[in-house]
Order: C-alpha cells, then sequence, then structure tokens
C-alpha cells in the first residue's frame, strides 16, 4: 500500500452512516487516502450515525486530547420494550404498559436525569473489567457487576413526544452512556425503554453540520488540529 507524505496528517470529521462500524470508516479513510496511520476519536455503534473524528497520520497520538469532550446527540427513546442492549438491535427482553403515560410524566422522569448523575455503564460497552472487554462478555452471556461512575447532562431536552416514541436532545460529558440513559428514564417510567436512534452532533468545538459524507472522502478533507 502506498503511504502518503509524512506531512499529510490531521483530522477529518466524517458523517458516519448506519449500519457499518467505526472502523469500517477506519478502513474507508484508509483507502481513499492510501496510508494504514489512521484511527478514529471515538467510536459510534453500527446502530449510530453522525459524527466521527478521523485522526490522520501523527494525529492519531491525540487521541487523548478528544475524551475529555463534551458531546452532543439527537436520540429516539422508544417506550414499552426493553432489550439486551439497550437499542433495536438487540433481543426483546420484557415489554410492559405505557399507553398511560402522558407528556407531563414522560418531561418529569426527564428532568431527573439532569446535572451530576450516577451512571453503571452497560455490559454493551467496551469498557474493561478484569482485562476483558465488557461487550465480549455481554456476548457469551455473561454480566459482571460495574461501579458507578459520575456524568455530567449539561442538558436534556424532549423535542417531540408520539406515544410510544421519545425524541431528544442531549449534551453530556466524557463516560456518557446515551443508550444507558434512555434505559434509566425508561426504568423510572416503569415501563423500560430502548434506543431506536442515536445520532451524534458534536465532540468538542467540532460539527456534524461540516462533516465529509462517506463517499466524499478524499484529501481535501484533512485540516489541522487546532482546538486548544
Amino acid at each position: 500500500m502506498e503511504i502518503i507524505q509524512k506531512t499529510k496528517e490531521g483530522i477529518m470529521l466524517v458523517n458516519k452512516p448506519i449500519g457499518i462500524t467505526s472502523h469500517d470508516v477506519v478502513d474507508v479513510v484508509r483507502k481513499r487516502l492510501k496510508m494504514k496511520k489512521v484511527g478514529h476519536a471515538g467510536t459510534l455503534d453500527p446502530m449510530a450515525e453522525g459524527l466521527l473524528v478521523m485522526l490522520i497520520g501523527k494525529s492519531t497520538k491525540l487521541f487523548p486530547k478528544f475524551v475529555g469532550f463534551d458531546k452532543e446527540y439527537l436520540g429516539v427513546l422508544k417506550l414499552g420494550e426493553v432489550t439486551t442492549t439497550g437499542d433495536s438491535q438487540g433481543n426483546l427482553v420484557r415489554q410492559a404498559e405505557y399507553s398511560s403515560l402522558s407528556k407531563e410524566e414522560i418531561e418529569k422522569a426527564f428532568s431527573l436525569f439532569e446535572g451530576d448523575i450516577d451512571q453503571v455503564p452497560p455490559m454493551v460497552s467496551a469498557l474493561r473489567v478484569e482485562g476483558k472487554r465488557l461487550y465480549r462478555l455481554a456476548r457469551q452471556g455473561i454480566v459482571v457487576e460495574r461501579k458507578a461512575r459520575q456524568i455530567k447532562i449539561y442538558s436534556l431536552k424532549i423535542l417531540k413526544v408520539t406515544i410510544p416514541l421519545v425524541e431528544f436532545y442531549v449534551k453530556c460529558s466524557k463516560g456518557t452512556y446515551v443508550r444507558k440513559l434512555a434505559e434509566d428514564i425508561g426504568e423510572k417510567l416503569a415501563c423500560g425503554g430502548h434506543m431506536i436512534k442515536i445520532q451524534r452532533l458534536s465532540i468538542g468545538p467540532f460539527k456534524l453540520e461540516d462533516a465529509v459524507n462517506l463517499d466524499d472522502i478524499d484529501e481535501s478533507h484533512l485540516q489541522k488540529f487546532t482546538c486548544q
């Protein structure tokens, strides 16, 4: 594989579509730029879409700088159904009645999750416990104890309610799992729920509106990392 000049480095903002992994995007960028040293600054699951920051060349070393950035998402929560993964790709494990819920009750439940909160990471995550990725344990049907971590929800706004669907916006700190947030809201409403849409809008100062679509990726979309 041909390697581009060492001066070709920086970041690239990509709009990841639904249905592929973040590593699939890495492969596309490698082929388009004809280089191997490509990574990303934060995973999006196959069912999620939106902003993926690609790190090119020596900029792959900048990953730690992105970890602390706040993030923004749009999401759609489906009430009344709990799945094994917290999203629509998992198996249905429980159903509950939701039709009697009012918009006011839903709004109250959402308001309880603003500010500093404790969140237990989901089993379907890349965190390591005793050296093993949680999602790999989950695939084997193994559930282990996870310690709650404090996160911050800066803003959590309901955009639209069409029972059983609740569309919302969230701005959150590092370490936040949006699927787990939605699951916890569903449990607070006593009916459960899971995510059917997750779209990342921003990572720190970087915005989805400035991202390139997968089919349009080329060297012209490389940019310097200028965030302090």
